[in-house]
C-alpha cells in the first residue's frame, strides 16, 4: 500500500520540525542504557580474549580451587549452544563456523576465549587475568595484498586459499567503448579500516527466569528480533522461551545489527545458572572485539568521450573482511554492494567488474555506516575528477554531463538497481553555488606561487540505496532476507495511542517521526502518541534499523496501521453522529462530520466503556500492519557535497574551510531530525576522510586500542556543514519517503579527497588513500613525478545546464 494522500500543514505531522520528544529523559537523565539495568544477584562477566593475530590454542585451564561455574570454555559451551555459521548463495561462497569461544585456533587479536565470573568485574577481569592460555603463535596474513599472494599462510587452514568468494559481472560492450573514448585513466585507490565506534560499547544481560520457564537476554543491539531468533536456533530452545530486550541503545553505526559470539555464549551460560550475568564491553576490547568495517581496494579504469559522457567503466575491488564471516551479512556483504554502487549517480552502460572477499587475521568486517558506500563513492568520484582533469573539463561540469539526468526517471543502472526520482545534476549545480565554486577558483588564481599553502575545492556525488527489499538481499546471496516490517497501534479508553514497532533506535528520533506518521492521519499533536521498541515480547516481529530503512519501512507500516485504526474509529464515530463514514474526517484530534464532532477520548469512551452506544462496530481499538515497498531494490536517496580545503605544503596539514550539502531524500518527515543526520553522518565521514584508521604492525597486531590513539573529529576540525535540499517523492513509497540516515557519511572522503587533489594538483600530487592524514598528504607531495597541468578551466561541457557558477 502506497497511500499519497495530500499532506496536510498542520504543524505537527509530516513536514514539522517538531522538537524530539525522546531528548526529555535524555536530557534529564533518565534515559535506560544496557550498564544502567540492574538485576537483583547479577554477577559480572570478563571475557579472556586472544593476545594474537594467529595461534593454535592448546589448552585453557581455570585455576585451581575455582567453581566450575565461574570460568567457561568453548568445552563447557558446546552441549548448550552451535557454533554460529554465516552461509551465503552466494556460488564459491566458502563458510567458516564463528565460534562462541575459541575451540583449538585464535585467528585475530580480540578473538573470545573464555569467560570469567564474579561478583563485580573487577573480580571478574581478576579472575580472567589467572586463566592460563597456551597459545603456539602462527605466521598471520596482515592485509588484502598478503591474504591474496601465492603460498600465503591460511586463516582457515581447510580453505585453499583466503578467498571468501569472488563475483564478477560484464554489461555491454566495454572494449568497444573503451576504443570510441578520447581518454582513459586507471587508479588504484584506498579506504582504510576503522570503528564504527558508538558512544555506548556493546553490553549483555542474561537471566533465565524459572517463573515463566524463559531466557530473558537485554543486549545492546540494533536487531532485537534477530537476535531472538538466532539465540532460539543455536540453543534448541522453543522461539517463545526466548526473550529479547534492547533497552536505550546508545549508537550503534552498524557495529550492534551483527550477532556477536558474547550474546551466545552469555544466553547459553545463563540457562545454567541461577543468577544473572552480565557484560559490558570496555573501550579497549570494542576496539579490538566490535566488528570494523571499512577496508576496501580498487583498481579502476575509466573511459570518457571528450565532452566529459562516460562511456565504460572496469573495476577490480577487494575487501579485506577479516578472520570470519559474521551473521547474517556475511563477509561477502562490502564486495558485493560496492560493485553495484560504484557505477553511483552516472549514466555508464558498459561496465565489468570483478568483486573479491578476502580474510585476514583482524577483525572481522561488519556494517559500518554507509557500508560499501564511502569506499565505492571515493573510488568512482575520484576518478570522475581525474578523468575531469584529463579532459580539461571543470569537475562539477563533468559530473553534471554524465548524470542520469530527471528525464530518465525512473532509470534502471547498469547494476539493476531502479533510480526512482530525482533531479542528479541540479544537485551538483546547487552544492557549486553554495561552496562559491567561481569565487574558490579566483582566490586560487591570486595565491602567490612561492606561498607554501594552496586551496581546492572537490566534489563527492552519491545515490544512497536505502529501505532495500527481500530480493535485493537475496540477490547478494544472503540466507535471511529483510523487507518486510510491522507495527501495531492501540488507542485506549482515554482515546491515547500507543505504537509498537520492531525497530530500535539508537538516537535517530524514531519516537518523534514514527509518532509524527500517527499525528500526521489523526491529526494530533505527536505526543500524544508513546512508541515503544525494543522488546520482542511486546513488539511486532521487525527486521530492525539498518540501511537507512526505518522511515520508509517502519514509517510505512505505521501510517498503514494509522490508517487502519481511522477507519475503525470513524466506523465508531458514524454511529455515535448518525453519519455515514464517508462523510467523516479526522481533525484536531476529533471525528468532524456535517451534524457535528466527537473529539477522540469520546469516541474511545464510548467503544470501551458502554460498547451498548455503538451497536454493530466490529470489537477493538487494536490493529496491526505490516509493509514492504514496491520496489525490491530499494528507494533512492541521492545529493553532492562540496568541500574547500587549504593545505600546508611544508606539513601535509589539511584544514576544511567550507563545506556544503545538498540532498534529495524524498518526502521530509522531521526537517530537524533529517538536518541533525546529515550533518552528522557529514562529521562521521570527514572522520573517515582525515583521521580515522585501525592500523596493524607486520605481526597482524592492531596499533591501535585506545580512543588516545584513534583521532576523531572535533569541533575545531568541522566548519560551519551548509545543507541545501531537493524534495523529490519516491513514487514507490508511502508518502514518497527515501532514508537519510547514512548519505551524510558517503561522500566526504570523495569531497574532501578531490579538493586536496585539486589544491596539490599543480605539483603533480594526488591522493588515493584514507584517511588523508598529513603524512600521507606530505608523502604524496614528496612522490610526486612531475609538475602537472594547472586548475581545470570553468567549461561548459556539461551543456546549457552547468553554467559556471
Amino acid at each position: 500500500m502506497n497511500v499519497k494522500p495530500p499532506l496536510r500543514n498542520t504543524g505537527h505531522g509530516v513536514g514539522a520540525g517538531c522538537p524530539r520528544l525522546e531528548d526529555a529523559r535524555y536530557l534529564a537523565g533518565h534515559g535506560r542504557f544496557l550498564a544502567d539495568v540492574r538485576l537483583p544477584g547479577t554477577r559480572d562477566v570478563a571475557v579472556v580474549r586472544s593476545p594474537v593475530p594467529h595461534g593454535r590454542l592448546r589448552s585453557v585451564r581455570a585455576p585451581d580451587g575455582v567453581s566450575a561455574t565461574e570460568v567457561w570454555t568453548a568445552a563447557d559451551l558446546a552441549p548448550l549452544a552451535r557454533q554460529l555459521v554465516a552461509t551465503s548463495k552466494l556460488p564459491g561462497y566458502r563458510a567458516a563456523a564463528l565460534p562462541n569461544l575459541a575451540v583449538d585456533t585464535v585467528r585475530y587479536v580480540g578473538e573470545p576465549i573464555a569467560l570469567a565470573i564474579g561478583d563485580s568485574r573487577a573480580t571478574a577481569e581478576d579472575l580472567a587475568r589467572r586463566i592460563a592460555v597456551d597459545i603456539e603463535e602462527l605466521p598471520a596474513v596482515v592485509g588484502h595484498r598478503a591474504a591474496l599472494a601465492d603460498g600465503a599462510p591460511r586463516v582457515h587452514r581447510e580453505w585453499p586459499d583466503n578467498i571468501y568468494a569472488t563475483t564478477s559481472g560484464s554489461v555491454g560492450d566495454v572494449d568497444a567503448a573503451a576504443r570510441r573514448a578520447a581518454v582513459s585513466v586507471t587508479r588504484e585507490y584506498t579506504v582504510g579500516r576503522q570503528s564504527p565506534l558508538p558512544l555506548e560499547t556493546r553490553g549483555v544481560i542474561a537471566h533465565y527466569d524459572r517463573t515463566d520457564d524463559q531466557l530473558v537476554v537485554w543486549t545492546s543491539t540494533q536487531t532485537p528480533h534477530l537476535i531472538h531468533d538466532t539465540i532460539a536456533e543455536l540453543l534448541g530452545m522453543p522461539g517463545n522461551r526466548v526473550r529479547v530486550i534492547a533497552p536505550d541503545v546508545g549508537g550503534g553505526f552498524g557495529a550492534k545489527c551483527t550477532v556477536y559470539p558474547e550474546e551466545i555464549a552469555l544466553a547459553a551460560v545463563a540457562t545454567r545458572l541461577d543468577h544473572p550475568v552480565r557484560w559490558v564491553e570496555d573501550r579497549a576490547e570494542a576496539m579490538v572485539a566490535t566488528t570494523q568495517g571499512r577496508d576496501h581496494h580498487y583498481r579502476l579504469t575509466g573511459h570518457a568521450a571528450a565532452d566529459g559522457e562516460l562511456l565504460a567503466l572496469e573495476a577490480d575491488i577487494v575487501v579485506d573482511a577479516g578472520a570470519y564471516s559474521v551473521h547474517p551479512w556475511t563477509a561477502t556483504m562490502d564486495a558485493s554492494m560496492a560493485s553495484a554502487m560504484l557505477p553511483g549517480p552516472y549514466r555508464v552502460r558498459n561496465y565489468r567488474y570483478t568483486a573479491r572477499s578476502v580474510a585476514s587475521n583482524t577483525t572481522p568486517l561488519g556494517p559500518c555506516r554507509g557500508v560499501a558506500r564511502p569506499a565505492a563513492c571515493f573510488g568512482i568520484e575520484r576518478l570522475i575528477d581525474d578523468l575531469a582533469h584529463e579532459l580539461g573539463i571543470e569537475p562539477y561540469a563533468m559530473r553534471m554531463r554524465a548524470m542520469v539526468g530527471p528525464e530518465s526517471m525512473p532509470y534502471t543502472s547498469v547494476a539493476h538497481k531502479v533510480y526512482d526520482s530525482g533531479d542528479y545534476p541540479e544537485a551538483v549545480r546547487r552544492v557549486s553555488e553554495l561552496i562559491g565554486h567561481r569565487g574558490v577558483r579566483a582566490r586560487q588564481r591570486a595565491i602567490d606561487p612561492h606561498a607554501r599553502t594552496r586551496i581546492g575545492v572537490g566534489y563527492g556525488s552519491f545515490t544512497e540505496q536505502t529501505a532495500h527489499g527481500c530480493l535485493e538481499w537475496a540477490s547478494r546471496g544472503l540466507a535471511v532476507t529483510f523487507g518486510v516490517e510491522g507495527a501495531r497501534l492501540v488507542m485506549d479508553a482515554t482515546g491515547s495511542l500507543t505504537l509498537s514497532v520492531g525497530v530500535q533506535s539508537q538516537g535517530q528520533g524514531h519516537e518523534t517521526t514514527l509518532a509524527q506518521m500517527v499525528a500526521e492521519v489523526f491529526d494530533i499533536a505527536p505526543d500524544r502518541v508513546a512508541v515503544r521498541h525494543g522488546d520482542t515480547a511486546h513488539t511486532p516481529r521487525g527486521d530492525g534499523t539498518f540501511a537507512s530503512r526505518t522511515m520508509v519501512m517502519a514509517g510505512g507500516a505505521a501510517y498503514g496501521a494509522a490508517d487502519l485504526l481511522a477507519e475503525r474509529v470513524r466506523s465508531i464515530a458514524a454511529v455515535l453522529l448518525d453519519e455515514p463514514p464517508g462523510q467523516l474526517r479526522l481533525a484536531h484530534g476529533s471525528v468532524v462530520g456535517h451534524h457535528g464532532e466527537r473529539t477522540l477520548p469520546d469516541v474511545a469512551r464510548e467503544f470501551c466503556l458502554t460498547p451498548d452506544h455503538v451497536p454493530g462496530v466490529e470489537g477493538g481499538l487494536d490493529v496491526t500492519y505490516y509493509y514492504r515497498p514496491e520496489v525490491q531494490t530499494g528507494a533512492f536517496a541521492y545529493g553532492t557535497h562540496a568541500a574547500v580545503v587549504q593545505v600546508d605544503l611544508d606539513s601535509g596539514e589539511v584544514e576544511l574551510l567550507d563545506y556544503a550539502v545538498v540532498e534529495d531524500c524524498g518526502t521530509v518527515v522531521n526537517p530537524l531530525i533529517v538536518d541533525g543526520q546529515i550533518i552528522g553522518g557529514t562529521v562521521q565521514g570527514i572522520g573517515t576522510a582525515l583521521m580515522e584508521e585501525i592500523p596493524h604492525d607486520t605481526s597482524g597486531r592492531p596499533t591501535v586500542t585506545t580512543l588516545g590513539a584513534y583521532p576523531l573529529p572535533r569541533a575545531i576540525d568541522v566548519p560551519e556543514i551548509r545543507v541545501g535540499h531537493l524534495r523529490t517523492p519516491s513514487p514507490h513509497t508511502v508518502l514518497g519517503m527515501k532514508g537519510v540516515g547514512e548519505s551524510g557519511a558517503i561522500p566526504p572522503p570523495a569531497a574532501i579527497g578531490n579538493a586536496i587533489t585539486d589544491a596539490l594538483r599543480e605539483f603533480g600530487a594526488w591522493i588515493d588513500r584514507t584517511p588523508m592524514t598529513a603524512a600521507r598528504v606530505w608523502a604524496a607531495l614528496d612522490r610526486a613525478p612531475a609538475p602537472g597541468p594547472p586548475h581545470a578551466p570553468v567549461d561548459t561541457g556539461a551543456g546549457g545546464r552547468a553554467g559556471a557558477p
